[in-house]
């Protein structure tokens, strides 16, 4: 009776995170690089400066942690990330038209 419960638990989670989906919504933190801040990072580094030293200046706009500075390990996080985006930028365009035609399908009437 308890596996019967918990599959149907299961089911009903999965059903939500696929209408949340749909309606374009995710679950999770919000991210604590901003896109600004990065822009900063990026700017700051090319002129120099360390990430140890670019870190104190950030501060995080929103979240549990709104008002206080990112780790270095989330702005080293980020620049890897962005690294990867710009090293693959055909994969990353080809992710964006996928999603996009997933999205219009789901909201097109059946």
């Amino acid at each position: 009776m308890a596996e019967t419960e918990r599959e149907n638990i299961r089911e009903s989670t999965l059903e939500g995170l696929e209408t949340a989906a749909r309606k374009g919504k995710y679950g999770g933190r919000p991210p604590v690089i901003t896109d600004d801040m990065l822009h900063t990072v990026l700017r700051r580094k090319a002129l120099g400066e360390s990430v140890e030293q670019i870190q104190p200046v950030l501060i995080i706009p929103t979240g549990k942690r709104k008002g206080q500075n990112p780790s270095v390990a989330s702005i080293y996080r980020a620049l890897a990330e962005h690294e990867k985006t710009q090293a693959y930028p055909e994969a990353v365009e080809t992710a964006h038209t996928d999603f996009a035609a997933l999205q219009q399908r789901d909201r097109s009437p059946e």
